[in-house]
């Protein structure tokens, strides 16, 4: 039983990170099994079909929110938990340069299909990083933590695609600078 939930992980793993850098539409079983190095008639033991596949993919997005706000989450300081959030950020940017933030390019690639709903499993995904980043706000007690922890994360995801687009990891290594002192600025 062990063998086969690594083995499932492994797949979960590897669609995440294949999805983020070709796409939902432009990945198929097959890549996802040869990043996993699990035979593709394997994966349908564990996923039926592609959307499947980008749900899981998803569903590990989530895991790596979970555990890094959960490792954010041991700094006394509310302030230094979302600074240590953008600095992960920054520190992430020639991934971010090359495919964009992995949830919000899914999100934004999912919304345009019709059929499926995964693009709602992507929103629950963003979704989480505000309402974490709103609870870091309201600890601090600042005045409307929803819409700072909107303009934080607006913020990232601004960058990501500037980085993406323009194929500059510089601009998150800029921006994240500017948030940082932004989040310093905040009384």
């Amino acid at each position: 039983m062990r063998a086969a939930s690594a083995k499932r992980q492994r797949l979960m793993a590897a669609a995440a990170q294949v999805v983020h850098q070709q796409g939902a539409e432009r990945t198929t079983i097959a890549d996802i099994a040869r990043a996993a190095d699990v035979p593709v008639g394997n994966v349908y033991y564990y996923f039926k079909t592609k959307d499947e596949l980008v749900a899981a993919a998803l569903a590990e997005h989530s895991r790596h929110l979970r555990d890094l706000t959960e490792r954010l989450e041991r700094l006394p300081d509310p302030r230094e938990r979302l600074k240590g959030l953008v600095e992960t950020w920054v520190g992430q940017r020639d991934l971010a340069a090359r495919y964009g933030c992995p949830t919000g390019t899914l999100a934004a690639e999912l919304d345009k299909r019709d059929e499926g709903g995964l693009d709602a499993e992507a929103g629950k995904v963003i979704r989480l990083l505000l309402e974490w980043a709103e609870q870091q706000f309201r600890e601090l007690g600042l005045p409307e933590p929803d819409g700072l922890a909107l303009t934080l994360v607006g913020a990232y995801q601004g960058m990501s695609l500037l980085a993406n687009a323009l194929r500059d990891p510089q601009i998150m290594t800029r921006e994240g600078a500017r948030l940082i002192g932004w989040l310093d600025s905040l009384v």
